[in-house]
């Protein structure tokens, strides 16, 4: 048996404050705030984020969080709100695969907004990423996998990894951080049906979980009080969003050896990463056998639950849609070489190659992939080519999980490719030598011409 899971957590996110960098957390960390600003800033172009940034401009308020939408600075909260939602818009963002939490997009939006606010220095932006990291993936493995059924993880979870964060960076100590995550937990919601259809609702999950987060971290550190049960509790976050009131053992195992910020998958793939064992076992095949789009007859997904019920769409009608298409991505990969920003292209959504592959692409449901989630991210292909050859590949993992890591190297590159078309090659290259080894939080950021 475990003590009250809140506290537990509540006293290893305060560690944070002085504890020493296990040795390479902190490079872990920086890769992490790397891939934020990858995934944020051309984000910040698009709506959502866009449209709320004129809609919202009048509730800015005073102070110096950067709102990256529109470049300006204002209260902590208002910032953290649309940088996250413009983090979150593309589908770039990490990924603690084991618990399926989008952590960066929340955590890290509400803790550069409060460091910005506060004048604090990147090691403290850091550690609070860590904690907020660590305790937010601990609460999403224990509602996994029934959680995400009709939850969103980013949404629901990531208030609280938001709180926690924020919380580090306003001094608050175990008894604050406790309260901060008791408040956040009731001020969380995101429902799957959001980003199941039409709509722009999803990113905003991603913008409500910063924005309360750092409310439910300013409440506590004014002593507002939460339900110190609110976690395990029978009619608590755990019981109320899953099939129990949590898995607290398995959750708050290896807790202070194990971190989850080291532990990320940073994406290669501009789409939903229930689709990522599909595109890279397409890869691996076409290494293997060098056969082209029109050498095709069809191709057969075989994946695990979330894969065939949010991702089966032989019809797309949006960008979001097609971003959380198999079909369409798979039309994608095979016709433009990759799945980056190009492939959703107002055009491309239109191109009458790609529609044409789509009807190709079939998915169904393996029960055991099923049940290996969310642990376990495969896929089964069965490729038939025109010439009558049949292949059968199993994709085990994808490229980016922790078993098959992004390099450094990568990390950078898919930096440059998604920062440089919005603040210019030679200003991404200065942002990511700052990061990757400065020791001042990154702040305003002047965008290229046009």
């Amino acid at each position: 048996m475990i003590g009250n899971p809140l506290t537990t957590l509540a006293v290893h996110a305060a560690s944070w404050h002085r504890r020493p960098w296990p040795g390479g957390l902190e490079h872990h960390a920086r890769r992490a705030l790397l891939d934020w600003f990858a995934a944020t800033l051309p984000g910040t172009r698009r709506a959502p984020a866009t449209l709320l940034a004129a809609a919202l401009a009048d509730e800015r308020g005073q102070g110096q969080a950067i709102c990256y939408a529109d470049g300006q600075r204002g209260a902590a909260r208002h910032a953290a709100l649309l940088n996250a939602v413009a983090s979150h818009t593309l589908e770039f963002d990490d990924i603690h695969r084991d618990s399926g939490l989008h952590p960066g997009s929340p955590t890290i939006a509400a803790a550069l907004a409060v460091a910005q606010a506060r004048g604090a220095g990147m090691d403290a932006l850091l550690r609070a990423m860590a904690a907020g990291y660590e305790v937010g993936g601990r609460i999403a493995l224990a509602v996994q996998p029934s959680h995400y059924h009709m939850w969103h993880t980013t949404a629901t979870v990531g208030t609280i990894s938001a709180a926690v964060a924020a919380s580090l960076l306003l001094s608050s100590d175990a008894v604050r951080i406790g309260h901060a995550i008791a408040l956040a937990a009731t001020s969380s919601g995101g429902l799957q049906q959001a980003f199941r259809g039409q709509g722009m609702s999803k990113p905003l999950h991603a913008g409500h979980a910063a924005e309360a987060g750092i409310l439910a971290a300013r409440a506590a550190a004014a002593e507002v009080t939460g339900a110190p049960d609110v976690l395990h509790g029978e009619a608590g976050f755990a019981a109320a969003t899953s099939d129990s009131t949590g898995r607290w053992m398995e959750a708050l195992s290896g807790l202070d050896e194990e971190f989850v910020i080291g532990s990320m998958t940073f994406k290669n793939h501009g789409c939903c990463g229930h689709i990522f064992p599909a595109l890279d076992g397409l890869l691996a095949l076409r290494d293997r056998h060098g056969f082209t789009p029109h050498d095709i007859e069809a191709i057969h997904v075989a994946g695990y639950r979330a894969t065939a019920e949010m991702c089966d769409r032989p019809v797309v009608t949006s960008e979001q849609e097609a971003r959380f298409s198999v079909q369409y991505c798979v039309a994608a990969l095979l016709h433009l070489g990759g799945v980056r920003l190009e492939a959703f292209a107002p055009a491309r959504l239109r191109d009458p190659t790609l529609l044409a592959f789509m009807p190709k692409v079939s998915v169904s449901m393996a029960p055991d992939l099923a049940e290996a989630y969310p642990k376990r991210r495969a896929a089964r292909l069965r490729l038939t080519l025109l010439d009558g050859r049949v292949f059968d590949h199993e994709q085990p993992s994808r490229k980016g999980d922790p078993e098959q890591p992004l390099t450094d190297a990568e990390l950078d590159a898919k930096f440059r490719e998604l920062v440089a078309p919005v603040l210019g090659a030679d200003k991404a290259a200065a942002l990511l030598t700052s990061i990757r080894d400065g020791d001042t939080v990154p702040g305003m950021l002047e965008r290229a011409a046009g």
